[in-house]
């Protein structure tokens, strides 16, 4: 069973350049309430090394690459993000860590709900503690 899901949007391909969209319930599999992304991520530094309670979110490689590992407390999947008009599903209940950024690759995640920190299980201890049973 795969931990994540690959989505892709629709890509309109144009001589002056490509344009994809992605609409929330159309594309996204949820409503969109929080856009954010990251970039100039340092050689061999990771992003996220967290899991949501409620949260779902959809992560795109806007520009260049980078690898999400994903572990529900029994096993782990790991996803090449390399095109921007992909996107990966990440449901509540789910660690992720982000690796491996390639020079210029910028981020960009979907979410479902705003910051709540009290969403947020930082500690892989705790994780394995309400999932790996």
């Amino acid at each position: 069973m795969a931990l994540g899901k690959i989505i892709e949007f629709n890509k309109i391909s144009d001589p002056r350049g490509n344009l994809t969209v992605a609409e929330q319930w159309k594309d996204v599999p949820f409503e969109i309430h929080r856009v954010y992304w990251t970039y100039d991520v340092p050689g061999g530094e990771s992003r996220g090394g967290h899991a949501h309670k409620t949260l779902k979110q959809c992560v795109v490689a806007m520009s260049g690459s980078f690898t999400v590992t994903l572990d529900n407390g029994h096993e782990r999947c790991t996803y090449l993000l390399n095109h921007p008009w992909q996107g990966l599903i990440i449901e509540p209940g789910t660690w992720r860590t982000l690796d491996d950024f390639s020079t210029g690759a910028v981020c960009m995640v979907l979410a479902s709900e705003l910051y709540d920190e009290e969403d947020y299980i930082r500690e892989y201890d705790d994780f394995k503690a309400i999932y790996g049973k």
